[in-house]
């Protein structure tokens, strides 16, 4: 009896090891879940939003390298991508491509322009009607700048309320975690009660 009741332990045991090892190696090579902490994604995302991230869609990082392997495409205009942040790597931020190597990136007036070509950004949404120059204030005019290789320069979608490439540069390839893809949960922590509606939603 005590022989069993041993193997009934040893047995949960490795149950829950391989458990542990499967969530480890799918949050490390799979997907991550995040929270959305800011409104610098709105309307997109909200504060409370809880998201899912591809994080091999651009391919698995090699542990202790910053080599990538087994990649399904590189990252794309328009893509909402977490990564490092590059003034302090202990946080992850969130936003989306509006440039990849190689490309001109410039704004006029609240309109950003990509190799010349105007940009659709139904996205995107401004909350200041007022316009700043750029010389001391690059939110509303910038540019142009070429987009390095290895690079993505980087913008939320709250494009009056967001804190982007636009005042600390470019993302360097290395650090993207992933490319955000669902809402799983989201929370109102106004009003405290889930935003169900939002629930199951894919990220565009």
């Amino acid at each position: 009896m005590k022989q069993e009741s041993q193997n009934k332990i040893w047995e949960y045991i490795k149950a829950i090891g391989t458990a542990l090892v499967l969530a480890l190696v799918i949050r490390a090579y799979i997907v991550q879940a995040f929270k959305i902490p800011s409104g610098s994604m709105i309307p997109t995302l909200l504060i409370g939003d809880h998201i899912l991230v591809n994080k091999f869609i651009y391919g698995t990082k090699i542990p202790f390298s910053d080599k990538r392997v087994l990649s399904l495409r590189m990252p794309e205009r328009g893509d909402v991508v977490v990564f490092k942040y590059p003034e302090d790597p202990s946080k992850d931020f969130i936003k989306r491509v509006v440039g990849v190597g190689g490309d001109v990136v410039e704004e006029k007036n609240k309109v950003i322009f990509v190799n010349g070509k105007r940009m659709s950004e139904p996205f995107a949404q401004h909350t200041d009607s007022s316009v700043r120059t750029g010389t001391l204030e690059p939110r509303d005019n910038f540019g142009p700048y070429l987009v390095p290789r290895g690079k993505l320069f980087v913008m939320g979608d709250n494009r009056d309320q967001s804190y982007d490439s636009r005042y600390w540069g470019y993302v360097d390839l290395k650090e993207l975690k992933g490319k955000a893809f669902i809402i799983y949960w989201s929370w109102d922590s106004i009003k405290s009660f889930p935003r169900l509606g939002r629930i199951g939603d894919l990220i565009h």
